[in-house]
């Protein structure tokens, strides 16, 4: 481990978190077309900030939606390249009244930058510019080749990011990808996440009168979109949470023996879990199934929002005509996107109760992805992440999706090395979402390292 990288990580910390401040107060929000010019000020701002590490060719790729930026510095012959991704579009900051600080003016309390986008991703993807840095400062040069891809559209699919890389294969080629979007198990566990979950978002349209009727003068007789959409939704899993759908879970692949042991020896309370980040009065789920199989190997099918009807103060007394539910299934490894849409979408129509009619639009999706433990440089990333936390590297999945990491396995027939410095109370799309500043130093320093180490 290089120490003279450390030390400049130390000496210019308060510049790197002033730099950070700034990014993060740039409100880059990608689902909302009134905040496209923040979108483009913070493509501008990566674009620099790349330029400024010390990469070079740098481009900011228009897409259909938001931009793309790439750069790249490839003068190491013989050694390998190493693809780095990461996004600078942030979720919506709502419902803002439950801000303990602005959300785009980054606050520190007890360690943390509590932002938007401090941990999602703008914190984490900044830890891979601040390491090229610090390599160019000590060392003159790099130790391997790197190529940078960033993307504005993570928060809302990532269809601009798929298509350029399908189309784009010679030039993205590397050995592998580094992503850091995902969390560590536990704070100071350094850790690896070799599984992501795939996700299919779709939405369900349901229609019932031609208009909004009078609850007093037809109702009893008219159908209610509203009610027709939950009692539809309601038939799709069992009290016990398991999914209802016919061949849903044919193709799922089960974690082998010894991945299930090791998820078995790490440190878990499910009574902490509950308490601390699901904040419930209970979990739920198949029985049978341990938490972290729930939540990180198992398929779901979620209802995100239902809109329809009057939902403002006071009184209105109608039958609402239409009403619209936001869905998302996560699946597993082996399960198909495509298939589990159409299981989906066929399931729908044929439970739709009477007087409803239903449309079922995909918004976006990708499959699960799995990553073995064997690959070099996941093993090269492990024992960086030692080096510098202290501690054995575990082996976790995440039961999000980070659909990048699907299409570089698809195209460019990489892996990917997801090592994230997140923690799991870090409140992503919440309110008071944080990202501690110990981890986002020392998540410089270990990627830093590992840039080392791999090209050694």
């Amino acid at each position: 481990m290089s120490q003279a990288a450390n030390d400049y990580i130390r000496t210019h910390s308060a510049r790197f978190l002033e730099e950070l401040k700034e990014f993060i107060r740039i409100p880059s929000i990608s689902t909302l077309p009134e905040n496209a010019g923040d979108v483009a000020r913070a493509a501008q701002f990566v674009a620099d900030s790349l330029k400024a590490a010390g990469l070079e060719n740098i481009e900011i790729i228009p897409t259909e939606r938001h931009p793309l930026v790439y750069a790249d510095w490839l003068h190491a012959p013989s050694k390998p390249t190493v693809l780095c991704y990461g996004h600078y579009d942030v979720q919506p900051p709502d419902p803002l009244e439950l801000w303990l600080s602005p959300p785009f003016e980054p606050t520190i309390r007890d360690g943390n930058l509590y932002a938007r986008g401090s941990a999602d991703d703008k914190g984490q993807m900044y830890m891979h510019v601040k390491a090229i840095e610090t390599l160019f400062a000590v060392h003159g040069t790099l130790p391997l080749n790197v190529k940078f891809i960033v993307e504005g559209e993570e928060e809302v699919g990532g269809a601009s990011i798929t298509k350029y890389v399908a189309a784009n294969q010679a030039k993205l080629q590397a050995d592998v990808a580094l992503v850091s979007d995902t969390s560590l198990y536990a704070d100071g566990v350094p850790t690896l996440c070799t599984g992501l979950r795939g996700l299919v978002y779709m939405e369900v349209e349901a229609s019932g009168p031609a208009r909004d009727l009078h609850s007093g003068l037809y109702g009893g007789a008219a159908p209610n979109a509203v009610y027709g959409l939950i009692e539809l939704l309601g038939k799709a899993k069992d009290a016990d949470g398991r999914i209802l759908i016919p061949g849903f879970y044919d193709a799922v692949a089960e974690p082998d023996a010894a991945e299930l042991a090791s998820w078995k020896s790490l440190p878990f309370s499910e009574e902490e879990f509950l308490a601390k980040e699901v904040g419930s009065s209970c979990l739920t789920g198949e029985p049978g199934r341990m938490v972290l199989e729930r939540v990180w190997s198992r398929p779901t099918l979620e209802v995100h929002g239902i809109a329809g009807g009057f939902t403002g103060a006071g009184a209105k007394t109608v039958i609402p005509a239409t009403a619209t539910a936001k869905v998302s299934m996560r699946m597993a490894p082996n399960q198909d996107p495509g298939q589990v849409y159409q299981l989906f979408a066929d399931w729908v129509a044929a439970h739709t109760p009477a007087g409803i009619h239903t449309q079922v639009r995909r918004l976006s999706g990708g499959p699960a992805v799995v990553v073995s433990t064997s690959h070099p440089a996941i093993h090269t990333a492990a024992e960086a992440a030692k080096d510098v936390m202290g501690r054995e590297c575990v082996f976790i999945r995440s039961g999000g999706s980070v659909p990048i990491v699907g299409d570089f396995a698809a195209h460019l027939g990489i892996p990917t090395v997801m090592m994230g410095f997140g923690l799991p109370d870090d409140g992503l799309h919440s309110p008071n979402e944080k990202f501690k500043l110990d981890n986002f130093y020392t998540g410089t320093m270990t990627i830093a390292h590992f840039f080392e180490k791999y090209g050694c």
